[in-house]
C-alpha cells in the first residue's frame, strides 16, 4: 500500500514538470512572436513611402527633347531661343493660327528651307524640312542672323537634294532605255514575223519557179516537136497541092 503510494506521487510529480516545462515553450513562443511583430511594425513605420518623383522617374514616359541650340552647327546658341514645347511644335501651331508672315522660301527636291516673321515679337523663324515635314527650327531677333542661317539652310537643302536628284535622273533614265528595249524588243518581233512569212513566202516561190521552168522546159520540148509537125504537115500539103495542079496552067 505504502509502496503503491510512492508510484502515484511519483507520478504526480513527473506530470506537474511535464506541465511546467511546456507552459514555458509556450510562454517563450508568444514572447518570440510578439517581438517579432514588433520588429516589423517599427521597420514599417520608420521606412518611407515612395516619393512620386520616384515614380514618374521609372516611367516609361519619354522626357520632352531638349530645343535649345545645340543641333545648331552654325554657332547661333546667342540667337536662338528655345521653347519648353519645341522649337517646332511652336512653329507649327503658329502657321495654323496664321500668326506668321512667309518672307523667302528655297526647294530643292524633296528639302527645303523657310524663313518666317512674326511681327508681334519681332522674331524670326528658320525652318529646314523634307517632305513638307519641318526637321529643324531656330528663332532669332537678330535679322541678319536669320538670314545668314537660312541661306546656309538653302545650302543644306542644295546639298542634301543631289543624291535624290541624282536618284530620279537615274531612275528616269532606266525607265527611258526600259522602254526602249520593250520598243525594239517589239521592233525586233515584228521583223523576225516578217523574216519568217519572207523566207515561208520564198520556199514557195522557189518551189513555184522550179514547177514553171519543168513546165517551160516541157512546152518547149512541145512545141519544137509541134513546129517540126506543123513543117511537116505543110509539106505534104504543098506536095499533094503541086500533085492536084499538075498539068494546069501556072497562075500569072
Amino acid at each position: 500500500m505504502k509502496h503503491s503510494l510512492l508510484i502515484s506521487r511519483a507520478m504526480l510529480l513527473a506530470a506537474s514538470c511535464a506541465l511546467l516545462q511546456h507552459a514555458s515553450v509556450v510562454s517563450a513562443a508568444q514572447s518570440a512572436d510578439a517581438a517579432l511583430l514588433a520588429g516589423m511594425r517599427a521597420t514599417t513605420s520608420a521606412s518611407p513611402p515612395m516619393p512620386q518623383s520616384d515614380v514618374a522617374a521609372r516611367s516609361d514616359v519619354p522626357a520632352m527633347p531638349d530645343t535649345e541650340d545645340t543641333h545648331d552647327r552654325t554657332g547661333v546658341a546667342g540667337d536662338v531661343q528655345g521653347s519648353v514645347q519645341g522649337n517646332v511644335a511652336e512653329l507649327t501651331r503658329m502657321i495654323h493660327d496664321a500668326k506668321l508672315s512667309e518672307l523667302r522660301t528655297t526647294y530643292n527636291g524633296s528639302y527645303g528651307a523657310s524663313l518666317f516673321f512674326y511681327p508681334q515679337e519681332v522674331t524670326y523663324y528658320v525652318a529646314l524640312f523634307q517632305d513638307k515635314h519641318f526637321w529643324r527650327v531656330l528663332k532669332s531677333e537678330n535679322a541678319d542672323r536669320a538670314e545668314a542661317i537660312y541661306a546656309d539652310f538653302a545650302r543644306q537643302t542644295a546639298q542634301l537634294a543631289d543624291v535624290e536628284i541624282r536618284r530620279l535622273q537615274l531612275q528616269a533614265q532606266k525607265a527611258y532605255i526600259e522602254d526602249i528595249i520593250v520598243t525594239s524588243q517589239e521592233s525586233a518581233r515584228r521583223l523576225q514575223a516578217d523574216l519568217d512569212v519572207a523566207h515561208t513566202q520564198q520556199a514557195k516561190v522557189d518551189d513555184y519557179q522550179r514547177q514553171a521552168q519543168g513546165e517551160a522546159v516541157t512546152l518547149h520540148a512541145e512545141q519544137e516537136k509541134a513546129r517540126a509537125q506543123l513543117r511537116q504537115v505543110q509539106g505534104e500539103v504543098m506536095e499533094l497541092q503541086r500533085r492536084t495542079e499538075l498539068g494546069l496552067p501556072k497562075q500569072k
